[in-house]
């Protein structure tokens, strides 16, 4: 399965989260330590779900960009 993920830029690094699994977070300095950690925790969160027998959410969210003219 693809969970979308968002990735965010803050003012201390980049944060990290999963819209279709709730808690499912991430944290870090540079984009590329968030991009690491946010799959191991889709990874684990999974593996959570899996050994409690609880359903693992299908993926139902998507994205688009949009092209805006500045004003």
């Amino acid at each position: 399965m693809r969970y979308l993920v968002i990735l965010e830029k803050t003012e201390t690094g980049y944060g990290a989260y999963v819209p279709d699994l709730p808690g499912c977070i991430a944290a870090a300095a540079s984009e590329e330590e968030v991009r690491r950690l946010i799959r191991e925790a889709v990874e684990l969160h999974l593996e959570a779900l899996r050994e409690s027998g609880e359903p693992i959410p299908v993926p139902t969210t998507s994205s688009t960009l949009i092209e805006a003219g500045a004003a």
